[in-house]
């Protein structure tokens, strides 16, 4: 169920720079970007780097380079700008200490001294006598001069937010009504101290002075989401409608994690995905419009995007889902096009380089194009072209023949393609030469060994298309190696 607010749609995606971009981030970007669109409203990416001890700027470019190469543009952000930056929290804490300042002036926060130890004990201690454990409230009657004096003695503390214990409901846009006893979450910590602000107290005044409308996230932040609430209102701010997303599990329907595919949306990229299969596939982990329609472009998406359509079930990835979507989008392109992208793998796969006739790697990218499920592909299918392949010579014998009709067959058809003339080699001339030892041996005693002795496997294309792209003269010694192979064996 979605609420409405009747006000500029502002979201945000705000990541947190100790880590490349994974799939759950990517989602929520896509779903938040898919909803100031259809709104007309504004993407903004907010960098949560108030960890500095792990927040790195690799990982911070890893992420708008992610986002960028899946299409998510956004409308404000730290290499942008916008009206109410800085975007990187890290420069934002001037806002932060004001904010700190402002509510231990007001007694709604305070300082607690207790130990790790101490709090250790404090939790043990619930815990065994049936309590849900909390902050024991040790240090919220601390007088102002005793606070003072062991704040300037070197006594370290944290600063907990004067929760009030009642019952504190929202609205979310995906999961309906949310209620929460806030005497059961206590006087929970907001920062190490003025200088060093955590996460719930920060997203509290970023969305507010940054004027955010929807807060779209996953699930696990639901937890977060009353002391959000609660910091909001001890200042006087706007609650945005929240919406939570159900979360990504693997297959095994544990938490997704590195095990069940790659680390970063990256990785996916480098791996030979498309982004408009990544997008697609991202896209229905946890919505989908209706219908029997599978393939969206991202307007498409814009234009059906809305959050009341979002399961509130937990969504499986699915690496077979994805490699059936990126097949599809490969096959969309020309072969020109794809052509252009499967040249780097090659590449790297030193299998081409600046002397390649890119006439023939464009056939022979256009031959495995219904093979490929990602552009990385191309280089184990098309490895036997460039490489004399090896094989065991057993596998030369069609099954339904023996190993001297083949040797004959082999023989029969090198004779065959020999007579063709080199200028036209083409695909009508090889099959009509090979046609002509097929009425004495039959299609598959012919076909078979010619096509293994030309790509070494049991699996490739046709022979004929082979050939064609060897040219002449390969063939014949691909077949002439198959049959010195098989007369050894």
């Amino acid at each position: 169920m979605e609420i409405v607010i009747e006000k500029p749609v502002r979201v945000r995606i705000a990541p947190s720079p100790t880590g490349f971009l994974h799939v759950g981030t990517a989602r929520a970007a896509l779903f938040n970007f898919l909803y100031a669109r259809k709104r007309g409203g504004t993407f903004i990416v907010r960098i949560e780097d108030t960890d500095a001890q792990r927040s790195e700027k690799r990982f911070e470019d890893n992420i708008f380079e992610g986002f960028a190469w899946l299409g998510l543009t956004w409308n404000e952000g730290p290499d942008v700008g916008g009206p109410y930056g800085p975007y990187r929290q890290s420069e934002r804490k001037d806002l932060y200490r004001t904010h700190l300042e402002l509510l231990l002036e007001r007694n709604l926060a305070y300082h607690c001294f207790c130990t790790k130890e101490e709090l250790e004990a404090q939790k043990n201690h619930m815990l065994a006598s049936g309590i849900p454990p909390k902050y024991s409230g040790v240090c919220a009657g601390l007088e102002n001069n005793e606070v003072a004096q062991r704040i300037n003695g070197g006594a370290l503390s944290v600063i907990r937010f004067r929760a009030s214990a009642k019952k504190l409901a929202f609205i979310d846009g995906i999961k309906g009504k949310i209620e929460v006893d806030t005497e059961l979450i206590g006087d929970f910590t907001i920062a190490k101290n003025t200088e060093e602000p955590l996460y719930n107290f920060t997203a509290a005044i970023d969305d507010e002075l940054m004027r955010i409308s929807h807060v779209i996230r996953g699930e696990d932040h639901i937890s977060n989401t009353p002391k959000q609430i609660l910091i909001q209102e001890a200042l006087g701010f706007h609650t945005p409608q929240y919406s939570h997303l159900p979360l990504i599990l693997g297959p095994d329907k544990s938490k997704l994690s590195k095990r069940h595919g790659a680390a970063s949306i990256l990785e996916y990229r480098d791996e030979g995905y498309l982004p408009e299969a990544l997008i697609n596939f991202l896209a229905f982990l946890g919505w989908h419009p209706g219908g029997e329609k599978e393939f969206y472009s991202l307007d498409e998406l814009i234009s059906q995007f809305d959050i009341i359509h979002v399961n509130t079930s937990n969504a499986v990835f699915n690496i077979q889902k994805l490699d059936w979507f990126n097949a599809h989008y490969i096959r969309q392109k020309s072969d020109d096009e794809l052509c252009a992208l499967c040249l780097p793998y090659l590449q790297k796969a030193g299998m081409i380089n600046a002397s390649t006739d890119n006439e023939q790697v464009k056939k022979i990218v256009a031959l495995e194009k219904e093979r490929l499920k990602k552009l990385s592909d191309i280089v184990p299918l098309a490895e036997f072209f460039f490489t004399l392949p090896d094989y065991a010579s057993d596998i030369l014998v069609w099954k339904k023949s023996d190993k001297g009709t083949i040797a004959k067959s082999l023989v029969a058809s090198c004779a065959a393609l020999k007579a063709v003339d080199a200028a036209q080699f083409t695909h009508e001339s090889i099959k009509n030469a090979l046609g002509l030892v097929t009425a004495e041996f039959g299609n598959g005693a012919v076909y078979w060994p010619v096509r293994v002795a030309l790509s070494g496997r049991e699996a490739s294309p046709g022979p004929v298309e082979i050939a064609e792209i060897l040219g002449k003269d390969e063939t014949i010694l691909r077949i002439l190696a198959g049959m010195a192979r098989l007369n050894t064996a």
